[in-house]
Order: C-alpha cells, then sequence, then structure tokens
C-alpha cells in the first residue's frame, strides 16, 4: 500500500478504486432506498464523494498518460470510459494500471 501512494500510477489505482466503489455504493444503495424505499438521505452524501471522485480519478488519468506517453487514441479514453460503467475501475486496473512498471 506505501509503494502505491508514492507514484502517479498507485495513486490513480487506489482513486480507481475508490471511486468505483462509491459509484457502486451509489447504484446499488443509495439510489435504491431513495427510489424504491422513498429514504432518500444517503444519495447527497454519497453523491458528492462520488463526484469528487469522478473528477479525481479524471484528472489523475490526464496526468498518468501525460505521463506514462499514452496515446489517448488506444489507452486514455478506455481508462476514462472505465468510471463510468459500473464495475469498469476494477477491470482497467486488472488489465491496465497494475501492469505499469514505475
Amino acid at each position: 500500500m506505501k509503494n502505491l501512494l508514492q507514484t502517479n500510477t498507485g495513486r490513480l489505482r487506489i482513486i480507481g478504486f475508490l471511486e468505483g466503489t462509491s459509484l457502486l455504493i451509489l447504484l446499488f444503495i443509495a439510489m435504491p432506498m431513495k427510489y424504491i424505499f422513498e429514504i432518500p438521505f444517503l444519495t447527497r452524501p454519497v453523491g458528492t464523494i462520488h463526484g469528487a471522485l469522478f473528477l479525481l480519478f479524471i484528472f489523475n488519468t490526464l496526468s498518468v498518460g501525460v505521463e506514462q506517453n499514452w496515446k489517448f487514441r488506444h489507452t486514455t479514453w478506455k481508462v476514462l470510459l472505465a468510471c463510468v460503467i459500473p464495475f469498469g475501475t476494477f477491470y482497467i486496473d486488472s488489465r491496465i494500471l497494475s501492469k505499469i512498471q514505475n
């Protein structure tokens, strides 16, 4: 874990995990509670946290893309697309981010 915090790619992996987890909590816990059970108190805090993590993920993806000389048409767009698909950040972490040597 300590090694992940020392590199931009490691920080992107951590943010990706947190962003993916917050998206799943928002989609599968907070939103059903709001619309099915009419209990809306979770959507605002979870949505705010997810929004902040989403922006951090995008900015860090672009930073790592520049640092690693990713071609936008080959790699960067895949990583950016992953943050809007449920379980996408976990898939991208295992396919692309975990294989980057720093």
